[in-house]
């Protein structure tokens, strides 16, 4: 079991920012207004992100999934669904985890999203890096580099765990 599991305070006010409710709420908006479909699958496997403090990887989502509704998803069913709601924006992947978060904030999928990861309780907030996109797109630029993917993960402790 993760630490997260063991962390007695609420983790709610960290959780990703926001409560489970707004990543459902926005992605239901997100997806009428860019016309795409959020599935049951899809809103199962955001449900469960959206549910959780800390990042999820895939096969725990398939656990969880198995447990809430006594039936085993396939992997190539949840990985997809964890493709579209990355690729929507409903979602990010935290690399150094190799696990997802849900997402209720009107960003861009091309946009820098800075992760903070609490180091004892797992929780991962997210906050808009503009300047910081603005400094790596320079860097890179000065270097001739074309970046595919940008992450910045900053690792520490919480307001909770603080």
């Amino acid at each position: 079991m993760s630490k997260a599991h063991h962390h007695a305070h609420d983790h709610e006010a960290c959780a990703h920012g926001h409560p489970p409710t707004d990543a459902l709420t926005f992605a239901e908006a997100r997806c009428a207004e860019r016309r795409l479909k959020l599935t049951p699958i899809r809103r199962e496997v955001l449900e469960h992100l959206a549910g959780s403090p800390a990042p999820v990887g895939a096969y725990d989502l398939i656990e969880r999934m198995e447990r809430a509704k006594g039936r085993r998803p396939a992997p190539i069913t949840v990985y997809r669904a964890l493709e579209f709601l990355l690729e929507a924006g409903l979602a990010h992947r935290i690399e150094s985890r190799n696990a997802y978060v849900a997402c209720a904030h009107r960003h861009e999928h091309s946009d820098l999203v800075l992760f903070m990861i609490c180091d004892a309780c797992g929780c991962v907030s997210e906050a808009p890096a503009a300047k910081v996109q603005a400094d790596l797109d320079l860097i890179a630029a000065a270097a001739n580099f074309k970046p595919t993917t940008k992450v910045v993960e900053i690792f520490g402790r919480c307001a909770h765990c603080a």
